[in-house]
């Protein structure tokens, strides 16, 4: 399995950590039983490290599916490289940095480390053109 891969494994793990983490805190907030409900009614926005968290998981599953989309597409066009390595680790390591820092409160350091994650993804691009 190339490391490419394996970052995109380790992703998956990260996404369904911050789901969980963040399920945990809205039930924590809202109660099991708006959970199990239907959920029709409109509730505010979670507050705190629940909400900070939660902002984080949706962060994270709107970056994700371009990560997949181009580890991917370099796998099946057998583009691996340097480049490629560095892109794959470079989003995978931002994306676990992101995590406690959003849960922090840290804002400018935050959108720094949400930048690198991109940049990640930006170098898997290049390596398919």
């Amino acid at each position: 399995m190339t490391i490419e891969l394996r970052m995109l494994m380790w992703s998956v793990v990260l996404g369904l950590l911050l789901i969980m983490i963040a399920t945990l805190c809205t039930v924590g907030q809202r109660g099991l039983a708006w959970a199990a409900s239907p959920r029709d009614e409109v509730k505010p926005p979670l507050a705190g490290i629940g909400g900070r968290l939660d902002r984080a998981r949706a962060n994270f599953l709107e970056t994700f599916p371009l990560f997949l989309a181009v580890v991917v597409a370099a796998h099946l066009l057998q583009r691996h490289d340097s480049a490629t390595v560095l892109g794959a680790q470079l989003y995978f390591w931002a994306r676990v940095a992101h995590v406690p820092v959003y849960a922090a409160g840290i804002p400018y350091l935050r959108t720094l480390i949400w930048a690198a994650s991109i940049v990640g993804i930006v170098m898997l691009l290049g390596a398919l053109f």
